[in-house]
């Protein structure tokens, strides 16, 4: 598909809401780059913890942020629960958001568009989006979500503490003074609790296009 001229989406929503897999396929579908924000602030928390680091420091999240360079990516250890779980704690300070916040923008503004799903994509990083959605789903089936990828990933875990993970990251998130999770104003709600995949991938496609036209 031919590339639209300048079309920036953003995708923004709380842990397990489907957003990433909404992101990735609207990249996809309209042949644009996409960049997984959270993926960053879980490479600080990679770096935090490989160097022994209190995620209580802000001093130390900071100095992690300048080793981000050292963290590939595509690591599969920046899936880990206990990656998440510094992740959500660094991601509150706004020193790590600052230091994070120009690499996202210039993501944002490259030529042609981008794809980026976060937290504040709609509100703080990409505000002026061509398109915008809330991915969401209840607390329950997130955690339902979320406890079969990590069983998929043969790690024993149980769904009570899955579902309390939740509800904390949400806490934090919704709660935290720099950047909190909110819903842009311009932004498109989409619930995602009793949608299949496509479905879900489906809704957010016309979105996409009463944004565009």
């Amino acid at each position: 598909m031919e590339k639209p001229s300048r079309l920036v989406i953003a995708v923004d929503g709380p842990a397990a809401s489907g957003k990433g897999t909404i992101a990735r396929a609207l990249a996809r579908h309209y042949d644009l780059p996409h960049l997984d924000t959270g993926m960053l602030y879980r490479g600080v928390a990679l770096s935090l913890f490989r160097f022994g680091g209190d995620p209580g420091n802000v001093f130390e999240a900071r100095r992690a942020v300048e080793a981000l360079e050292q963290v590939d990516l595509g690591d599969e250890e920046l899936r880990s629960e206990t990656i998440g779980e510094i992740a959500s704690r660094v991601s509150a300070y706004p020193e790590v958001r600052e230091a994070l916040f120009k690499r996202q923008q210039d993501f944002a503004g490259q030529d042609g568009g981008a794809v980026l799903d976060g937290r504040d994509i709609g509100t703080v990083i990409a505000p002026d989006a061509t398109a915008k959605l809330f991915v969401t789903a209840s607390p329950e089936v997130r955690a339902q979500r979320r406890f079969k990828e990590i069983e998929g990933r043969g790690i024993p875990v149980h769904l009570e503490d899955v579902l309390a993970d939740i509800r904390a990251r949400d806490e934090r998130d919704a709660g935290r003074d720099s950047a909190p999770l909110a819903q842009a104003a311009d932004a498109v709600l989409l619930d995602t609790s009793a949608m299949g995949v496509e479905e879900a991938i489906a809704k957010a496609l016309e979105a996409v296009e009463a944004a565009r036209g």
